[in-house]
This record gives structure tokens, sequence and C-alpha cells, in this order.
């Protein structure tokens, strides 16, 4: 990382680890965490606890808090799905040097995770999350982990990957 501080998003589907790994993340940096989760207006939570995917409509004004979040911190890290490209370009808006540490997890794994955590997102979306899912495009900044093993064992790995990256 250079000297500044880091503003890192943790992507992925509900189930992957985003807030966990998104903390322990934080702490590793020094810097502030906040899960995106808190920033979603009753509606759309209300939304989501009802079964009922968000749209675009739903998401452009909670991810332009997301981005000017990230933008109005010295660094931070921050869980958010960002699970499509635009969405991602949307928080990029706000924050252009935001970088982003995706979680890979398995399908099976995202559905056993989910089943067994009280969140509002049920399982029942956890498909439409799947369809809506661009993995990172080799031109952005940011980088893939795969979220097996301990919290703390993921966050360094992610870690190592984004300090790599830098050096490229």
């Amino acid at each position: 990382m250079a000297s500044r501080a880091p503003r890192i998003v943790v992507m992925g589907p509900s189930g992957s680890g985003k807030t966990a790994v998104g903390a322990a993340l934080a702490v590793d940096f020094g810097v502030d965490f906040v899960d995106a989760d808190d920033l979603h207006p009753a509606q759309n939570v209300a939304k989501m606890e009802s079964g009922v995917p968000l749209d675009d409509d739903d998401r452009r004004p909670w991810l332009d808090v997301v981005g000017q979040r990230l933008a109005s911190s010295p660094g931070l890290v921050m869980a958010c799905s960002a699970l499509a490209r635009r969405y991602r370009d949307r928080i990029r808006t706000a924050a252009p040097d935001a970088r982003f540490v995706e979680l890979v997890v398995s399908r099976e794994e995202l559905d056993r995770r989910m089943r067994s955590r009280q969140h509002f997102m049920p399982v029942a979306l956890l498909e439409s999350q799947l369809a809506t899912l661009e993995h990172l495009g080799a031109d952005e900044d940011g980088v893939a982990v795969e979220n097996i093993g301990g919290i703390i064992e993921v966050a360094a790995r992610a870690r190592t990957a984004l300090d790599r990256a830098d050096r490229r």
C-alpha cells in the first residue's frame, strides 16, 4: 500500500464473509470499518426482507452513499456487495481510489452460511445475487481471494494480494 490510508471495498454476495473479513482488514490497516448494509434505506431492507431483490433504481442512491462515505474518509474498509461492474463504477465515481477485494466462495458454502445466520437477506435471494455477480475485471483495481480458512488468515491473504498488486 502507498503511504496514504487505503479505501477498500470488500465485495461479494451475501454470506461471502464481507463483514468478518472487512473488519479484520480494517484492524490490519488501522482504519475504520463500515458495513454498507447499515447504510441501506429502510425501504431497501424491507424489500429484501420480503424476498424481493433490489433493482438498480433501489441500489443507485445507496451506492452513492457508499462512495461518498469512502471518499470522505481518510482511510476506510467498507463491506459492500458491489456485485456488478456498474455498481463498482458508481462507487468509483465518488471514490476513484477505491480498491476492491472480491471474496470468492462456492454457491454451496454461501447457501450453508446464509442458512446458519440471522440477517435480513433471505436465502431465497442468493440466486439473484449470483445472477448479478460480475467478477472483478482485469482492468479493475482489486484482487480476488478465496474465503477459505479462518478470518484472520483470509484477511492476511487479501492484504498480501493487495500489497503484491501495488508492486506491479
